[in-house]
């Protein structure tokens, strides 16, 4: 995952915790698309709230390589208006700083 994209995810970390259930649909595409790992898969579920699970999966999603951003972005399909706002602040950014440098 590209830098742009892990400060992305860090920047609306908080606003994803409250409004992506990550147990259905979410980590199943990530498991089936080989991003997240059997043992990712239970570190999450493990985890007591729903804000915990989605805070461990956004802890693991920038460490599972370049398809792992657009394979998150895919698995939204429940939170469409989460997909989109992801996609909105994804062109902002690359606007902003076209030599992929994070500003923060």
């Amino acid at each position: 995952m590209d830098a742009r994209d892990k400060q992305l995810l860090r920047s609306l970390r908080l606003e994803l915790c409250t409004e992506v259930l990550v147990d259905g649909v979410v980590i199943q595409y990530l498991y089936q698309e080989g991003i997240l790992t059997d043992s990712h898969v239970q570190e999450i579920k493990s985890q007591t709230t729903t804000q915990r699970k989605t805070m461990m999966l956004l802890d693991i999603l920038p460490t599972r390589g370049p398809k792992a951003f657009d394979a998150f972005l895919d698995s939204l399909q429940e939170f469409p208006w989460v997909k989109e706002k992801l996609m909105v602040k994804r062109k902002e950014m690359t606007i902003e700083d076209p030599a992929g440098k994070a500003r923060i």
